[in-house]
């Protein structure tokens, strides 16, 4: 039977002795695992736990003698395996058709198989099928549109952490297909705030007291095309292991204020009358207006293309951390009205 990760709490009272955790989420599909564990530990008197990993020499008969044998030292256990790519190969998946077969016979056995979504090629295959005949399949993936709103919503809730509605939406904006970043996030506030009500500005200074240099500091000396001091301070953010999605929500905003107050002066509004449309501080006019005179309309647009090829390289293509940051530091040259894309090849990032 295949089910959301949402619904597991309705399941755990009878659960099987086969269950599937796949999905593309690492958190959700974590945050899975160690319920169904804590189910079956501390609540169904399961004494042993067994873990392997699907590697290219792995033992499938072995998997299978595990499965049949009795322990020494524990009436009842829980047998967990790892399929890193959901390709278990020709031995692998009769294996896998056999220990449904078997394990649909016994009580003392529970085997947890988890690993990355499973496509098509995996649902449709025999192996699949037979497991998912007689266990559980729980998809762990990244909740969106409102799923999403309603776990952040949670996961405050969870936290301790307070907030108000434009504070939510702020940080649903910052961490939207980072999960793992957004729960950190989260949790660490919920110790600083000490249940107090947060709302926008206070969250934005909670946040900038979490690093030595900060995304807004970032932003400010990108307005003020002070490029070289970014790219230190975006250096610096990465070792400090700030999340890129924070990042690239933070560009991508500015970008995109940037493009509103360009169409605006286009249209024929003056820079004040686009300013106060935009609601950007009088404080902070002299910034956008110093980077409208050094960015054309042409290199906005192109920046805000640069901003979705990162969100797809974070969400979708699952780059790797070198070429996220590289894509970032890319993003900040190009508040120089002289980008040069190879300019990014100097910037020095620790990779």
């Amino acid at each position: 039977m295949r089910i959301f990760a949402s619904q597991l709490q309705r399941e755990l009272t009878k659960l099987p002795q086969v269950m599937m955790v796949f999905g593309d989420d690492v958190l959700i599909r974590e945050e899975c695992r160690d319920t169904i564990r804590e189910q079956l530990m501390k609540r169904q008197g399961i004494e042993e736990r067994l873990s392997m990993v699907q590697e290219s020499s792995f033992d499938w008969q072995g998997l299978l003698q595990e499965c049949q044998a009795l322990s020494l030292f524990a009436s009842r256990r829980l047998i967990e395996l790892e399929l890193p790519t959901l390709k278990p190969g020709t031995e692998g998946a009769a294996a896998l058709v056999e220990l449904a077969a078997n394990l649909a016979q016994q009580q003392d056995t529970f085997v947890l198989l988890h690993g990355p979504k499973a496509a098509r090629e995996q649902t449709n295959s025999k192996w699949f099928k037979s497991l998912d005949k007689v266990g559980l399949h729980i998809q762990a993936l990244t909740p969106e549109g409102s799923h999403y709103q309603r776990w952040i919503g949670e996961r405050a809730r969870r936290h301790k952490l307070n907030l108000s509605s434009s504070a939510t939406q702020l940080i649903a904006s910052m961490f939207e297909g980072n999960l793992m970043a957004a729960d950190q996030t989260m949790a660490q506030l919920g110790l600083i705030s000490d249940g107090q009500r947060i709302e926008q500005t206070e969250l934005q200074e909670l946040l900038e007291d979490q690093s030595r240099y900060t995304v807004f500091q970032l932003v400010d000396a990108l307005l003020a095309g002070q490029i070289p001091m970014a790219i230190k301070m975006l250096n610096q953010l990465q070792l400090e292991d700030t999340a890129p999605t924070l990042i690239g929500w933070a560009l991508s905003r500015e970008f995109t204020t940037l493009c509103r107050l360009a169409k605006h002066l286009q249209e024929g509004q003056n820079r004040n009358a686009a300013m106060k449309t935009e609601k950007i501080w009088e404080k902070r006019q002299r910034l956008y207006g110093n980077c409208l005179d050094r960015i054309t309309p042409a290199q906005l647009g192109a920046a805000l293309a640069a901003v979705g090829q990162l969100e797809q390289l974070i969400k979708l293509e699952g780059g790797s951390d070198a070429q996220q940051w590289l894509a970032l530091a890319d993003l900040c040259a190009r508040f120089d009205g002289n980008y040069q894309p190879l300019a990014i090849a100097a910037a020095g990032l620790t990779g």
